[in-house]
């Protein structure tokens, strides 16, 4: 039988974590009940991540490097900066759609009770997002589409209102899509 090569269970790990935070009742993961989803032991987690804590880091870097990746194909393809802020929030609503398991750890709801440095990482995040929304704002607003002074408020409200919508659909159960109506809700906030 041959072996999995590393990088191959390592992935398999980040999945089934994040298949077992698809559940919405919102227990707390243990290891052990992990390693019993996989069919192996605790001791093979921890030959692939130290600890639970780089788990969530693992998953926190997928959300990033998909995010962000998403976010400069989006800089590049759209010249227009208020369709890029719209591009923007629409994708970060379809991630969660499409990542049940990544929106609990998007609103932190995962990481309770976890090594706080994970929650300050979210919390870079949400930087991150926020700034990406101020400069295609100062771009609207270099086109005359928008009012500089406006920007930081503005781009605050957008990543509140996509905390607020991944919240929601995270404490539904996972019903309450954040896609729906957004087109309409994102023309409304743009506006």
């Amino acid at each position: 039988m041959a072996s999995t090569p590393p990088g191959q269970r390592r992935l398999q790990i980040l999945q089934a974590l994040a298949e077992m935070l698809e559940h919405p009742k919102g227990e707390k993961i243990t290891t052990a009940a992990l390693a019993r989803k996989l069919e192996f032991s605790e001791a093979a987690l921890y030959r692939h991540f130290a600890s639970k804590a780089q788990m969530f880091e693992g998953l926190i870097e997928f959300i990033e490097s998909s995010v962000f990746g998403l976010i400069n194909q989006i800089a590049e393809k759209q010249q227009d900066g208020l369709a890029q802020a719209r591009d923007i929030l629409a994708m970060l609503l379809h991630f969660a759609s499409s990542n049940p398991g990544m929106t609990r750890v998007l609103i932190g709801d995962a990481l309770v009770n976890e090594d706080e440095r994970l929650q300050a990482r979210m919390n870079q995040f949400y930087d991150r997002v926020e700034l990406s929304l101020k400069q295609a704002l100062r771009l609207a607003a270099s086109e005359g589409l928008a009012h500089e002074a406006d920007v930081p408020a503005r781009a605050a409200m957008l990543v509140n209102y996509v905390l607020g919508c991944w919240q929601r659909y995270a404490k539904s159960g996972f019903k309450q899509n954040p896609s729906q109506d957004a087109p309409i809700q994102i023309a409304l906030l743009l506006q």
